[in-house]
């Protein structure tokens, strides 16, 4: 007899733990619920839609209900919510919001992919003056229209995270006198900040106003902001992007466990603390690759990952997530800014012994035109030379050296063995010794005897 299998989010994660368990068993029925009018689209290409970079919404979209319908059998219901999950009857409770019509249907598993929430700070006045999100379809949609109706010249971004320094680039795109609003003393909190000074400089260059250290006090009027320290910003709209929180009411409700930062608690294979449940996506608290501790990361790769894992548990033949090091990167004008692993900030909230060590460098070869500037940070154990992360950033190539790194990191390897990681070489391409290989030679002479 054949298993039934719900999945309730159909984004990112869900719809692809859809399609995964669909390759490895051919006989279970699987129904996939999502509670907007949209499927498995990516929201990481969505400033570039807005900046007009990408011109056809429709390429943002991955698949459509009909395809997996006909091409996966898979029973999509959109516009379907999950409402309540009864454990003990293995069964939960949906609605139809075309028609609030609500109705019970059982499961033998149950993988949970609802996603995350923007964080909307409470700040007097916000009501006052067009305030924008960016996390879903419907949040573009309504940015875009105000966009192109309003015309706004002006425009304010609350977080100098990822999402808001990508925006940052596509509004002066737009021709939009653009401001960037951050508590942290950078943006890109994640990144160290001797690597995000790069990035900040670069913003300055192309026009975009930089208050750090501040946040946003309360809105004066519908086209002025006031800062913490008191100082006034003219703008005619904002965009909130100050983070994430997991959609754990579900799970909450049904009683299973929460980690620290709100995410689903789940072990190795993605199970909750109920065995017929999985949970994957930004709505997950999985581990730290590099030493085990909670890490909840929304970014696509470890969804993707997860949706595997889950996958072949779920068809008997088990795969353990070991983690994830938080590899991310972003484009912001003419630089690239990456990171992976633990930074600075992270290593010594964790009392963490380490070391850094520093490259500049070119892409390529210096006498073959148009090589650009890199800058290489990465943090190791002086001890052992074990590898805890690093920050790269720089005009081009910069993924290539993360990626090498992320490599190294889940392999095992010293930071001195980065001298042996042999890398191609051609002028046009990089350098007879790369990046990294002077990145391990630096570091050797700074291990403890």
């Amino acid at each position: 007899m054949s298993r039934k299998i719900i999945v309730i989010g159909a984004v990112g994660g869900g719809a692809t733990t859809a399609s995964q368990l669909r390759k490895l068993d051919d006989k279970a029925e699987i129904i996939l619920l999502e509670r907007t009018p949209y499927l498995s689209y990516g929201a990481c290409g969505m400033p570039y839609y807005l900046g007009e970079v990408i011109e056809d919404r429709d390429d943002l979209f991955a698949s459509t209900p009909e395809k997996l319908q006909a091409k996966k059998n898979i029973d999509v219901r959109m516009m379907h919510e999950a409402m309540t999950i009864d454990r003990k009857k293995k069964s939960v409770q949906i609605r139809n919001n075309e028609n609030n019509h609500e109705y019970e249907e059982r499961y033998d598993v149950l993988v949970i992919a609802t996603g995350a929430s923007p964080f909307i700070p409470d700040i007097e006045g916000l009501n006052h003056i067009p305030s924008f999100t960016l996390r879903t379809v419907e949040d573009m949609d309504v940015l875009k229209n105000y966009l192109e109706t309003e015309k706004p010249s002006t425009g304010a971004i609350i977080g100098g995270g990822f999402i808001g320094v990508e925006m940052a680039e596509n509004l002066t795109r737009l021709g939009i006198e653009t401001s960037i609003v951050e508590r942290s003393n950078h943006v890109l909190s994640v990144i160290d900040e001797e690597t995000a000074l790069n990035v900040q400089r670069h913003l300055t260059e192309k026009g975009v106003k930089l208050y750090l250290e501040n946040g946003l006090h309360k809105i004066t009027s519908a086209s002025k902001i006031q800062l913490d320290n008191g100082e006034t910003v003219l703008t005619d709209f904002l965009l909130l992007s100050v983070g994430i929180k997991p959609n754990n009411k579900l799970a909450r409700e049904a009683g299973l466990t929460t980690g620290e930062s709100g995410g689903i608690s789940v072990n190795e294979f993605m199970q909750t603390d109920d065995p017929s449940i999985y949970a994957v996506g930004d709505v997950v608290e999985s581990i730290d690759l590099i030493d085990g501790s909670p890490k909840q990361v929304p970014l696509a790769w470890p969804a993707h990952r997860q949706s595997y894992i889950i996958a072949k548990h779920i068809t008997g033949d088990p795969v353990p997530f070991k983690g994830m090091l938080g590899s991310a990167i972003a484009k912001v004008f003419d630089l690239t800014i990456a990171s992976t692993g633990l930074g600075e900030k992270e290593l010594t909230e964790r009392g963490k012994k380490y070391k850094t060590v520093i490259h500049k460098g070119k892409s390529h070869a210096g006498y073959y035109p148009d090589s650009k500037e890199v800058y290489v940070r990465v943090h190791f154990c002086p001890d052992t030379g074990k590898i805890f992360g690093g920050n790269v950033v720089g005009g081009e190539g910069v993924d290539k050296q993360i990626d090498v790194l992320s490599t190294a990191i889940f392999g095992g390897l010293t930071v001195i063995q980065l001298q042996e990681v042999e890398s191609c070489y051609a002028p046009p391409y990089s350098s007879p010794k790369g990046l990294l290989n002077m990145i391990g030679y630096k570091a050797e002479k700074m291990m403890n005897s």
